[in-house]
Order: structure tokens, then C-alpha cells, then sequence
């Protein structure tokens, strides 16, 4: 950018050059969103990615605002 364009011009001209980018990375989010928000638990259980790494970590918050991890088969403090 020189040190006296308006920076309406270096915009214009930057989008021009990256509007492919500027494409891609929103149809990637958008298709990647769509199938996250369409997985459901029953989806997960018959998953082999879950089969295989078995273990499932929740988190639960106590009244003292500690983090508590909660596997299937250990408890951790």
C-alpha cells in the first residue's frame, strides 16, 4: 500500500486479487458448518472414528466454576 492511496483504492484493488480466497474459505465454512450441525449422537455411536478411540470427554462445570473431565471408564479430578 503506498503512503498516500485512500484505502477505498488498495481495497478495491486487494479484492480483486483475493476474491477466489475470500470465495473458498466461506464455501468450505458453510459446507463444513452444515454437516457438523447435522450429526447427531446416534450418528457418533455407529461412527468407526468413535469405535476406534472409544472414549468420550465430558466436561462438567461444579459450583466452585473447577473443570471436572468425566471419561466413560476413569474420573479425573
Amino acid at each position: 500500500m503506498a503512503l498516500n492511496e485512500p484505502m477505498r483504492v488498495f481495497l478495491k484493488r486487494e479484492l480483486k486479487r483475493n476474491w477466489p480466497f475470500l470465495v473458498g474459505f466461506g464455501v468450505t465454512f458453510t459446507i463444513v458448518t452444515k454437516m457438523t450441525l447435522g450429526l447427531t449422537e446416534e450418528d457418533a455411536k455407529n461412527s468407526p472414528f468413535v469405535q476406534r478411540h472409544g472414549k468420550r470427554v465430558h466436561y462438567t462445570r461444579n459450583d466452585s466454576l473447577e473443570l471436572r473431565c468425566n471419561y466413560e471408564d476413569v474420573t479425573c479430578a
